[in-house]
This record gives structure tokens, sequence and C-alpha cells, in this order.
């Protein structure tokens, strides 16, 4: 079930990976999440994203790009050597609440596109997709796919 929410616009700070999506993303997200924890960054309101940057079946494994993101306040300073700081655009999206297991992702995932349609939202393929995870969510095992839509 969808819900559709505006998101505004936000500053991120980023690691990125390139070569087949899978188990390295999630070893990517604990190293930012290191990164954060020890900068005093991730606390019981943040944010964290995965943005799958291609598509899978249309990118070659080893050309597919990963940003593993936290939402940053806007005068938050970013200073690692890996880490970037960049912005997302916001706008409408719709909400999808799933299960944080590779399996309801896959699930989520499997039958997104077609759920979207069945409603009448149209993907805006300007924005990218984001997997949202926040930690009273995470808490209870689940995680959001937000999908920016026209």
């Amino acid at each position: 079930m969808f819900t559709v929410e505006e998101i505004p616009e936000f500053r991120i700070a980023f690691l990125r990976r390139t070569g087949p999506y899978g188990e390295a993303n999630g070893m990517q997200m604990e190293r930012l999440k290191s990164w954060a924890a020890a900068n005093g960054l991730l606390g019981p309101d943040s944010a964290v994203l995965g943005i799958a940057r291609d598509d899978p079946a249309r990118t070659p494994p080893g050309d597919c790009r990963y940003d593993t993101c936290l939402v940053l306040p806007d005068d938050t300073e970013v200073r690692h050597p890996e880490v970037r700081a960049g912005r997302i655009a916001g706008g409408r999206h719709a909400v999808l609440t799933t299960a944080h297991t590779a399996e309801g992702l896959a699930h989520a995932w499997a039958g997104l596109f077609d759920g979207l349609a069945a409603r009448s939202l149209t993907v805006d393929p300007a924005r990218p997709v984001l997997e949202r995870y926040r930690p009273a969510m995470l808490a209870q095992h689940l995680c959001e796919i937000c999908v920016p839509v026209l």
C-alpha cells in the first residue's frame, strides 16, 4: 500500500560504490553509519538512504552505481576523503513500507512499478528512487521505498 508524501529537497553526505548490487551495498551502509556516528551525525531522527543509480536490467553489473547517503542539516561540513556532499531534489513521492529483509525488499521491488501504474502514478525519471531507513522503522524491521512521481 502506497502513501503519497511531499519530500523536501535536502542535503546529503554519501559514499558511492560501483559494481553489482547486493551484499556489498550493506557493507557500504555500515561504513557510512560508522563515519556518521563517529562525527555525531547519527541519531534517533536520522535518515539513511540507499540509491541505486542504474537499472541492473539495462546496465552491466560492474557499472551499476549505488549511493549510501545520510540526510544532513544544511550547515554540516563533510570532511572525509571518501564521503562526498550533495543534494537530493524534493517533490512528490509514492512511499511503500516494506520488511527490512532481502526477501521483503526483493518482493517490494518486484511489484513496485505495477503497483504505481495501478494507482495511476507516473514515475518521475529525473529524480532517483530512495530506499529510506529511519531508526524507529528499523526497530520494527521496516524500511521505505520512496518513488518520485509526477
